[in-house]
C-alpha cells in the first residue's frame, strides 16, 4: 500500500518535481531567488521576517530534529509513526512558531509529504538545511523551492554564495524587538587542510561571509533597538565548542563511552552523549564572535541523532535538538522534540521533551 501511495505521489506532483528543474536550468534562474547583500548595506526592515508575540504572553517555538524520513519509510509505518509524534508535540506545546534543524527529510516524495503536513497545522514554520536534505532530493535548490511555496513556511533563500537559507526572524511584542532567531545554512561536507597539512573531506561549517552577515545583523538590529537583542542561532551541524562544553562537565562511567555529566554541573547542565559527534575539522572562530557580540545566548543543533545534551558554556548555552522522527538512526528513549520559549523580556527557557513508544502505540524498532 505504501509503494502506491509513492507512485501516486510522484505521478500527482510531477509539476512540483520539474518546475524547479526548468528554473535551474535557465540562466541566471536560481540566482533571482537570493538577495544580494554587502556589509556596507544598512541593515533594515527588509532584511528579517518579524513575528509578533502577545504582550505579556510566552512565545513558545517547537523544534524538530532530523526527521528524516526517506521515500520507503514515509509512506510506510515509520512515517505514520513520525507524523503521529509531532501531531502530540503540536498539540501538547502549542508552539507560536516551529522551527525545524535539518535533515528533514532524506528524498523527493518524502519532502513533498513532509511540506504539506507540517503546513496543514496553519502554524508558521520556519526550517534550516542539513547535510542530507540536498542528497536524496533532486537538489538544494528543489528542496528551497518547494519549501517557498508553502503558505505557512518563512523560509528564505538568503543572500547569494551563503548557502540555502540564512534568514531572520524578530519576535516583537508592541513593536519592540525581543528576540532574534538567526537561522543558517551548515551545508553539506568541504574539503580542509590540517594543521599538520593533511588534507581531508570532512562536514562543514558556516563560511567566512556567513560570518559577517551574522555580525551586520546583530550590529544593525542592536542600532535599531537601541540595544543588544538577545538571540538564538538554529542550525544543523555543531561548532566544535560543543566537544569543549562536554568534557568540561563529564566525569567518567563505565557503560558510557563519553562519560556522564557531574551533577555538580546540574544546574548548568543535563542529557546525555551516545556518539562522538559531527562538527567539522576545525575551529571557524563562530562560538568566538557570538562571545564578543554578546548576542546569542543559544545554539540549537541537530545531526548527531543520539545526543541530547546541553551545557551553559562561557556563556552560551550549547544544545542539541531532540530527534523528531523515525528516519535513519535512533534510539527508543531519545525520541520526541525542543521547545524555546521566550519571554517578555527576550530571555529562553529550553526543555526537552521525550515521548515513550509503547505508551504512544508505536510498535517499531531502530
Amino acid at each position: 500500500m505504501g509503494i502506491i501511495k509513492l507512485i501516486l505521489t510522484y505521478i500527482m506532483c510531477l509539476s512540483q518535481i520539474l518546475a524547479p528543474l526548468q528554473i535551474t536550468l535557465t540562466p541566471g534562474g536560481e540566482a533571482s531567488y537570493f538577495t544580494q547583500w554587502s556589509v556596507n548595506d544598512t541593515f533594515d526592515a527588509a532584511d528579517y521576517i518579524e513575528l509578533e508575540k502577545q504582550e505579556g504572553e510566552d512565545f513558545v517555538i517547537l523544534n524538530l530534529a532530523d526527521v528524516q524520513l526517506s521515500d520507503a519509510k514515509a509512506y510506510g509505518e515509520l512515517g505514520e509513526c513520525s507524523e503521529d509524534l509531532i501531531t502530540k508535540l503540536i498539540a501538547d506545546n502549542k508552539p507560536d512558531l516551529i522551527t525545524l534543524s535539518g535533515d528533514n527529510a532524506w528524498d523527493t516524495a518524502a519532502y513533498m509529504r513532509l511540506i504539506e503536513f507540517l503546513d496543514g497545522f496553519g502554524i508558521p514554520w520556519a526550517p534550516v538545511m542539513g547535510n542530507h536534505d540536498g542528497q536524496g532530493c533532486i537538489s538544494e535548490f528543489w528542496v528551497a523551492y518547494n519549501l517557498i511555496q508553502a503558505e505557512n513556511c518563512l523560509f528564505q533563500f538568503g543572500p547569494e554564495d551563503m548557502g540555502y537559507g540564512n534568514y531572520i526572524i524578530n519576535i516583537t511584542e508592541n513593536g519592540k524587538f525581543v528576540h532574534t532567531l538567526f537561522m543558517m545554512d551548515t551545508h553539506d561536507h568541504g574539503r580542509f587542510v590540517l594543521e599538520d597539512g593533511t588534507i581531508v573531506e570532512d562536514y562543514d561549517h558556516l563560511w567566512n561571509n556567513q560570518q559577517e552577515w551574522y555580525k551586520w545583523a546583530v550590529n544593525g538590529i542592536a542600532e535599531m533597538a537601541g540595544r543588544t537583542v538577545e538571540s538564538t542561532v538554529i542550525m544543523h551541524i555543531p561548532v566544535r565548542e560543543y566537544i569543549d562544553a562536554w568534557e568540561s562537565v563529564c566525569i567518567e562511567a563505565e557503560g558510557y563511552e563519553f562519560g556522564i555529566i557531574d551533577q555538580q554541573y546540574s544546574d548548568i547542565a543535563a542529557g546525555r552523549r551516545f556518539e562522538y559527534g559531527g562538527p567539522s575539522p576545525i575551529n571557524n572562530g563562530f562560538f568566538s564572535l557570538c562571545k564578543e557580540l554578546g548576542s546569542t545566548k543559544t545554539m540549537l543543533v541537530g545531526h548527531d541523532h543520539v545526543n541530547d545534551y546541553y551545557v551553559e558554556y562561557e556563556g552560551i548555552t550549547l544544545s542539541y535538538a531532540v530527534k523528531s522522527g523515525f528516519g535513519s538512526y535512533w534510539q527508543p528513549d531519545m525520541i520526541g522534540g525542543t521547545t524555546l520559549t521566550v519571554n517578555s523580556a527576550g530571555n529562553v527557557d529550553l526543555e526537552q521533551h521525550y515521548y515513550d513508544l509503547a505508551a504512544n502505540g508505536w510498535n517499531i524498532e531502530p
